[in-house]
């Protein structure tokens, strides 16, 4: 949108604050942004903030907006809107990067491949609102619950303005977090060519981009012009094993890797195979998963290849009796995966702007993007036991016969001389566990493609404003399996043939023959499943003044936006009698759902009265109606107060909602017997425990439904804020600002089957009956309870001046998080504070970070340096720490902080040129220790969820204008 010029009604910025208040409202800008200097008193374009519809000048102190400019993000070697999130402080510390989604993922994530969120204030990338220019753009494709940042055409970015504020009053769902709007360039005329690289010392995980801007036209000489930018990025494959750090055979520490399917095989006792169920160890007592590697005497678990060690029994045993695996073997596989999942980008922006009359203008923007996503991580598992049972079976175990008796012998004997000849089984098939590495990793390949086209008019009609805008935005996904799946039939008969062998040493390679059967069993190519998600939307707002009071105009503003949100989620896209299963993969076609949509209309207003010279309140409301459930209305009242120039307090207070996702209202329902033996009906039973002496108290294997809730109201919350900026002298700003969000009706997977039958009272209605009053099933179906509370304080404090005949700035930018607290059910009380604690999944609670920068320049060099932050916290506790039987000889509750710094100079004395040259993690800092558990969080013993696991990496920014 056009800046409006300065009308009758604005106030010229002449005071200290003010001018100071335009570095703070910067955030990270430099001295080289035209920033006006303290003392200039001009007349300043009116313009539109993000969180406001109103257009004036005087907004720089009454909202909490954080503005990076296109310059700082350079200057750091940020090259995406994902490495961006990481940089800010109120940015939570969730899994919504690509290397915190890289492994494993619960699943209520699944189908978050290839996707970065932004996450402000830690309540998650669902409820934090991203636009493009002030307008929505369309939600991921496979999930439809949040924007992926990589579809952002980044390269066109001209500045990122971030609202630390709810602001549903405004923008309707999503914006509980805040706001995160990415603006890019509205006009430009010339050619600019730009390239990029990031190059880590250690190697690994490679970054390169280049970009082309292209323009023609003014629009004061010409009233038009068209400009168009196209992009492309790559980023190289980090893999797990690639850094020293990344390792999770750390046992005095805490940490060690939590299976026995090992590259080598591992034995395990099952009635019909070469080892007895009863198989004693001399000495006594039972044992199994036993690895010939690791019994006495053999060659060691580390003989298995260097990602494998001894299995610590010790750890994740319950009980200090349970020793039965402590001839077990374990394999690094939180190692195997991925730190960087390769990624391939093409990004496009187009913009055709028309000046119609002087007071008004049209324009047209298109915005397209392709990316492709693999991710990737450990081989799979071929197990005798656990979840592949109905798929590994005896016929499936490794057999004797003339293709494998060589190698049936050498486990043979090893398992006769130390357990006796007695115990075992000769010529009965060999149970086991087995990582497949000739299998390959497990590849899920994600191609996004998104677009969003927009036709704008915005203008003035004799003292109104008006901006009215129609546009189309979507984003579709499909994800296919790359390398590592295989269809279960010829799994097993390559398997129960004997052709694949399991007990391989490093450097023996399976047969042609076994490699061919694997190959003509692969399931690479599979369509695993795709989604769609679709917006379109027409919105329109006027604003002018309608009178004035002590402190001037007062304004208003008033809007209406509608829109149309569809989606649609297809699992296994195979025609039913046409699905061979295929081992481990992983589909969701419980989840699938035919197109699906809702139409949503809202009506807006915003008033701004400056009641004094010194004293101001913004009060604005939205009321939105949802096909489905009905309409919310969501209030806010804002204050700015001045008593004098060098100081300021602002505040507000808001409420916000966040619709439910299709996923959540529309998912297939999934009926699971219940195979617990401890249940019974509590309606008749009081308390609900089996008692086979009392008939009321019979056993019950009622069947758990879970998926969606088409009556699903939204979550809401209620936001506070309350903050104070002080200016004392021109080369002096601070800004602090407290914080608080209450989330309530969070939706959640329903209550799980103990608080069902302890709360039996409260959820009568979740035990489903038949005509007899026999229960039958349990509702677990997504629901709206519990909530979460949080609570923090912002600071943002600058120093500048001159130093060597240069400018100089010092800027502090920290975030403080002073209370967490959550509930799983409405009735229940709030946790104790969970702050610094360790979180699985989603955001960690840190307590404070900051970065803190210094940057000087002087003519056409400009140096910055920036530290950045992050606080330790308490980390999760193994297993037999929790259990109390064992404590590691280094085990230390406490993860480090993590500290890095960055460096960069940029010269631009040659003629059109601009060169910046970077160094990220000058002193190559590694990730701090954790012992957090792999099985449920990526990361080989650090956390991908703070730290960036490349190293230090020298990265090179020429930008080239050609006219």
């Amino acid at each position: 949108m056009s800046a409006v010029r300065h009308v009758s009604g604005t106030r010229a910025l002449g005071s200290t604050l003010s001018a100071a208040i335009l570095l703070a409202l910067a955030g990270t800008a430099t001295a080289q942004d035209g920033t006006a200097q303290a003392g200039e008193a001009r007349a300043l374009d009116r313009v539109q903030v993000t969180g406001s519809r109103i257009k004036r000048t005087d907004v720089e102190a009454a909202l909490p907006v954080t503005v990076i400019q296109k310059a700082d993000i350079e200057a750091q070697g940020i090259s995406s809107a994902e490495q961006l999130m990481q940089y800010l402080n109120i940015a939570g510390n969730g899994s919504d990067n690509l290397a915190a989604n890289a492994g494993i993922a619960p699943p209520d994530l699944r189908g978050n491949n290839g996707v970065s969120g932004a996450n402000l204030r830690g309540q998650g990338a669902d409820a934090t609102l991203v636009l493009l220019n002030g307008r929505r753009v369309a939600t991921h494709g496979l999930r439809g619950q949040a924007v992926d940042l990589n579809s952002i055409p980044f390269a066109a970015i001209d500045r990122v303005e971030v609202l630390r504020d709810g602001a549903s009053a405004v923008y309707g769902t999503d914006a509980i977090g805040g706001v995160i709007n990415f603006i890019t360039r509205t006009d430009y005329s010339g050619m600019q060519v730009n390239a990029f690289v990031d190059l880590p010392e250690a190697g690994g995980g490679n970054i390169y981009s280049t970009n082309i801007l292209l323009g023609a036209g003014d629009l004061d000489a010409d009233r038009w012009n068209v400009f168009a930018t196209v992009g492309l990025k790559k980023n190289d494959i980090l893999r797990g094993n690639s850094r020293d750090f990344s390792n999770t055979f750390q046992p005095d520490r805490g940490l060690s890797p939590d299976t026995r399917g090992t590259p080598f095989a591992t034995l395990f006792n099952f009635a019909g195979g070469m080892t007895p169920t009863t198989l004693t160890a001399p000495g006594g007592g039972v044992v199994n998963g036993v690895n010939t590697l690791n019994l006495p005497g053999a060659a060691g678990c580390e003989a298995g290849g260097d990602m494998m060690g001894p299995y610590d029994f010790r750890l994740w045993a319950t009980t200090a009796t349970n020793v039965a695996s402590r001839f077990g073997c374990a394999w690094d596989y939180p190692a195997a995966a991925v730190m960087q999942q390769p990624q391939e980008s093409v990004q496009f922006l187009g913009r055709a702007t028309f000046k119609i009359s002087d007071n008004h203008q049209a324009y047209v923007e298109a915005m397209g993007s392709e990316v492709d996503v693999n991710r990737i991580f450990e081989p799979n598992q071929i197990s005798s036991s656990g979840v592949a049972t109905a798929a590994f079976n005896p016929t499936t175990w490794y057999p004797l016969n003339e293709t494998t008796r060589a190698t049936y012998d050498s486990i043979y004997n090893a398992m006769a001389a130390y357990f006796g000849a007695e115990q075992l089984n000769y010529g009965a098939p060999i149970a086991y566990r087995w990582r497949c590495m000739a299998c390959g990793p497990r590849e899920v390949q994600t191609n996004t493609k998104a677009y969003r086209v927009m036709f704008g008019l915005d203008g003035t009609v004799g003292n109104w404003d008006y901006t009215m805008g129609l546009s189309r935005a979507a984003s579709e996904s499909t994800s296919r399996l790359g390398t590592g799946y295989h269809y279960t039939a010829g799994l097993q008969q390559a398997l129960g043939s004997g052709l694949l062998n399991p007990f391989l040493m490093p450097g023996q390679e399976q047969s042609p023959a076994a490699m061919a059967a694997l190959e003509a069993a692969s399931a690479a190519g599979v369509v695993l499943y795709g989604g769609r998600s679709i917006v379109t939307g027409f919105d329109a707002a006027a604003s002018t003044s309608i009178g004035r009071l002590g402190g001037g105009d007062m304004q208003v503003a008033f809007g209406v936006d509608v829109r149309r949100e569809e989606f649609e989620f297809n699992g296994d896209r195979r025609a039913a009698a046409e699905r061979p299963a295929i081992f481990n993969a992983p589909f969701d076609d419980a989840n699938a759902l035919p197109s699906v949509s809702r139409n949503v209309k809202a009506v807006f207003t915003e008033l701004y009265m400056p009641v004094l010279d010194s004293l101001e309140f913004t009060i604005a409301a939205r009321y939105d109606e949802y096909d489905g459930f009905g309409g919310t209305a969501n209030p806010k009242v804002a204050f700015k107060w001045q008593p004098f120039d060098a100081l300021a307090f602002r505040g507000a207070y808001s409420t916000g909602f966040k619709a439910p996702e299709f996923s959540k209202l529309f998912s297939g329902i999934t009926a699971t017997p219940y195979t617990g033996l401890d249940l019974a009906d509590p309606g008749r039973c009081p308390g609900g425990v089996v008692d086979d002496t009392r008939p009321e108290c019979v056993q019950i294997r009622p069947d758990i439904i879970t998926g969606g809730k088409p009556d699903l109201a939204p979550e809401e919350s209620r936001q506070k804020s309350l903050g104070v900026v002080i200016a004392p002298v021109d080369w002096f700003n601070m800004s602090l600002d407290w914080w608080e969000i209450e989330r309530i009706d969070t939706i959640r997977t329903g209550p799980d089957v103990d608080t069902l039958r302890n709360n039996y009272d409260l959820f009568i209605d979740n035990w489903i009956r038949n005509a007899a009053g026999d229960v039958i099933g349990l509702d677990r179906r997504f629901v709206n309870s519990g909530g979460t509370l949080m609570s923090g304080v912002e600071v943002d404090v600058n120093f500048r001046g001159q130093l060597a005949g240069g400018n100089w700035r010092l800027h502090l930018n920290g975030s403080y998080l002073d209370n967490y607290q959550d509930k799983l059910l409405e009735f229940l009380p709030y946790s104790d504070n969970r702050v610094g604690e360790y979180i699985r999944y989603f955001s960690l609670p840190l307590r404070w970070k900051h970065t803190l920068g210094f940057s000087w320049a002087k003519e056409d060099w400009s140096h910055s340096i920036t530290q950045i932050y992050r606080h330790g916290y308490k980390d999760e506790v193994p297993t037999s720490v929790a259990a109390g039987h064992y404590i590691p000889s280094d085990w230390n509750p406490d993860v480090d902080r993590y500290i890095t710094y960055n460096y960069s100079v940029s010269y631009t004395g040659i003629d059109k040129m601009k060169l910046t040259l970077g160094v990220k993690n000058l002193l190559d800092r590694d990730p701090p220790f954790t012992a957090h558990k792999n099985d449920w969080a990526s990361g080989a013993a650090w956390e991908p969820r703070i730290a960036d696991p490349r190293g230090r990496a020298y990265s090179l920014l020429v930008q080239y204008d050609f006219w």
